[in-house]
């Protein structure tokens, strides 16, 4: 071969290696994008959660049994909430949770002051305190800090509201 052959085969080399090379680190990079998104979306997606291992008992122990919940109704109340304008009406159902039917049998005697209670509270609300779940969550809360302290030494484990309309 010439001289001059040779000088234009480097030339067709170079030429071609520098579109190899730009084709490789675009492959590079997308397949770097594509293991990356696959990743994240595996994440999102909780496949890397590792799973609680589960606690085995001893042999001879027993799970414990859940007992049972007891409910006891209140009677549906209807109070006028404090309001600057329009009259508004709050109708409230609670069910009160207890440990068991002897908790009735000491909290039903008391119905008269828990319902006073739960009145003289209800009065003073005004409709803003009833927005949102937030709003009932701090209801409930105050109403069982309420029931508690007026059947004590009885307790209440929790208030739930079967029916609340706002009017």
């Amino acid at each position: 071969m010439t001289a001059d052959a040779d000088a234009a085969e480097a030339e067709v080399t170079e030429g071609g290696g520098k579109s190899k090379k730009k084709l490789i680190i675009i492959a590079a990079g997308a397949l770097v994008l594509l293991l990356g998104g696959s990743a994240g979306g595996a994440y999102f997606m909780g496949f890397f959660d590792s799973a609680e291992p589960v606690a085995e008992l001893p042999e001879g122990e027993a799970v414990p049994e859940q007992r049972p919940a007891v409910f006891y109704d209140l009677p549906e109340m209807t109070v006028n909430l404090s309001s600057s304008g329009r009259a508004t009406y709050l109708k409230v159902r609670i069910a009160l949770e207890v440990a068991d039917r002897d908790a009735i049998a000491k909290i039903e005697p008391l119905l008269p002051r828990i319902l006073d209670a739960f009145q003289v509270y209800l009065r003073e609300l005004r409709p803003t305190d009833l927005e949102g779940s937030s709003g009932l969550f701090r209801l409930k809360e105050e109403l069982l800090r309420r029931i508690n302290t007026a059947v004590y030494p009885a307790r209440v484990e929790g208030v739930l509201f079967k029916e609340i309309l706002v009017q």
